[in-house]
């Protein structure tokens, strides 16, 4: 094993080991998340470490669905959720499982700790609970304790058959009403809900907490080592005592690890919820949500998404992550596998006037500068061209080395060299025009005589040819890079300039077939076409609203790294 292994594999490793807890047995763990929400770049690093960790002892990892509340659980959650673990390139295998598949289990384990005299039916409401909970200098007070079993046997079957009002009962572990961790003060195993399950329908009425299902579920299915959150370190006394005293095949080992917080965003899925049904956003795909199905719209990869995770570790205590770290995993990936093209988004026309009318060639541009093998395309060049209206200034500020009338030599990329002449205006004293004249002897930007450009080089688009785009240009969603804060309305620091769209945008014509390309195949689960607009950024297409007919595109990131490395 190396090095450089994490806490969690460092405990694993020991727990292999020969005398070690699971010596010889195979390392077993999984992933649970509720199906009440799109899982988001927060689940991801959970993702990662319980589905990586299996993968590097050579193990195996379930997935299930923590089903045991129903209020918000929902099938379309539970396919997205899946969706997006092929996605990452992780798989379950034939391990697929739901947390209410063992209902009846959790109901049989329920009554065994009744028996053993360790749970009993509680008949204190939920003020009355708050009111007797005690403090850390006053134990807790349950009136009910001493019930006897055959009681609250009956009672809890009662329950079970519907024949009392939600609140009436409640069933409780009986562990220690004086323990300094709360969750030991005989905790709630089970309480009443009259609401359809989306899988079992109204066959339920009674509905196990998650202290108490989560690890007999995990005992069932044969689990090692129940990877969580943090904020379960204070739960595992519990999920010991649960596994400790019902009669299941094993006896997993709890671990816990910190969250993952990024900066100018939000991770909670209710006010993820709340930013989806109150509007703020157009869905939980929404480019500016961190919903991984919304990561993947914008044109994050899976790649990029795993590198993220992997470069932020493993920790013990919480800490928060730049969204610029994010941003530079994307940014890599990118620039080694995305395709480059020329796109105009503020698009002004250039006409170079000594060249001739009605004649148009091709020029070839590299795909990639940073891979060779990914060769060349070629795009139309003609008298009109299109290029953005910043790389015109008709009185130049210092050091501006783009077009302006008499100012230095320009490159148009792969095309010629062209210096600047004048413009034209409208009535309102826009540009609508520029013009240049181009140097015949310079093509693909070199000159005969291998004189030095002093000018930069200038992207462009060929106006004979060109498409039409819409363009989609994201920001933080927050303004305020610690949006949860506890003092803070979230919605209150919400950035009204996370979203401009610009419309009449240009683009190399060929991007219709590849739209069309495109639209032909199942976009479901997967990371549309991305492109480097040369200059600008990195784009992909829409994987919902793009069409040949209509062109749209993401920006992902910029070309400029913020990250401090």
């Amino acid at each position: 094993m190396e090095d450089t292994k994490n806490f969690i594999e460092a405990f694993v490793e020991e727990d292999l080991a020969p005398g070690g807890r699971f010596a010889g047995q195979t390392v077993h763990t999984r992933f649970p998340p509720e199906p009440n929400g799109y899982l988001h770049i927060g689940h991801c690093k959970a993702l990662c470490i319980d589905f990586g960790t299996a993968e590097k002892f050579g193990g195996i990892c379930n997935l299930r669905m923590d089903d045991t509340n129903p209020s918000k659980e929902d099938n379309e959650f539970v396919e997205a959720i899946q969706e997006d673990i092929h996605w990452l390139g992780f798989d379950w295998g034939d391990r697929f499982f739901f947390g209410s598949d063992y209902f009846e289990k959790d109901y049989e384990y329920a009554v065994e700790l009744i028996k053993k005299g360790l749970a009993y039916v509680c008949e204190l409401t939920p003020e009355q609970f708050r009111e007797y909970r005690g403090d850390v200098n006053t134990p807790a007070v349950s009136p009910w304790r001493d019930r006897p079993i055959e009681e609250s046997l009956d009672l809890f079957a009662r329950m079970r058959a519907g024949e009392f009002p939600e609140g009436k009962y409640t069933l409780r572990a009986k562990i220690d009403l004086a323990s300094g961790n709360f969750n030991m003060r005989d905790p709630v195993l089970y309480r009443i809900r009259y609401i359809e399950h989306h899988r079992q329908g109204t066959k339920w009425c009674i509905f196990p907490m998650y202290d108490f299902a989560h690890p007999i579920q995990d005992a069932l299915e044969g689990i090692t080592h129940s990877l969580c959150s943090l904020e379960y370190e204070d739960h595992r006394p519990l999920y010991d005592w649960v596994v400790n005293n019902v009669s299941v095949p094993c006896k997993p080992r709890q671990i816990e690890f910190s969250r993952l917080g990024i900066n100018y965003t939000v991770m909670s899925k209710r006010k993820l919820r709340r930013l989806v049904e109150e509007g703020y956003v157009s869905g939980w795909d929404d480019p500016r949500m961190p919903t991984l199905c919304g990561l993947r719209r914008r044109g994050y990869t899976s790649h990029s998404i795993r590198d993220f995770c992997e470069r932020i570790g493993v920790a013990k205590s919480a800490n928060t992550v730049e969204y610029a770290l994010l941003e530079h995993c994307l940014r890599e990936d990118l620039n080694a596998s995305a395709e480059r093209t020329m796109g105009v988004l503020h698009p002004v026309k250039l006409v170079i006037t000594n060249y001739p009318e009605g004649k148009s060639e091709t020029v070839t541009v590299e795909n990639n500068p940073t891979d060779p093998a990914s060769g060349t395309h070629e795009i139309t060049f003609s008298r009109e061209c299109w290029i953005e209206a910043d790389d015109f200034m008709e009185v130049p500020v210092p050091k501006y080395k783009r077009l302006t009338p008499g100012g230095l030599e320009c490159r148009l990329k792969g095309a010629y060299l062209i210096t600047c002449t004048g413009c034209k205006k409208d009535e309102n004293g826009n540009v609508v025009e520029v013009y240049a004249e181009y140097d015949p002897n310079s093509p693909g930007g070199d000159p005969a005589d291998g004189r030095k450009v002093k000018g930069a080089t200038i992207h462009w688009v060929d106006a004979a040819t060109a498409l039409d785009a819409e363009v989609r240009v994201y920001s933080e969603l927050f303004s305020d890079p610690a949006p949860d804060g506890a003092d803070k309305d979230f919605l209150a620091c919400m950035n009204p300039d996370s979203l401009e769209v610009l419309s009449g945008c240009k683009v190399e014509p060929r991007m219709r077939d590849i739209a069309a390309a495109y639209d032909k195949t199942e976009k479901k689960g997967k990371t549309a076409p991305s492109f480097q607009f040369m200059r600008l950024g990195y784009f992909c297409l829409d994987n919902k609203d793009c069409s040949e007919d209509h062109l749209v595109f993401n920006r992902s990131v910029t070309l400029k790294d913020s990250f401090k490395k």
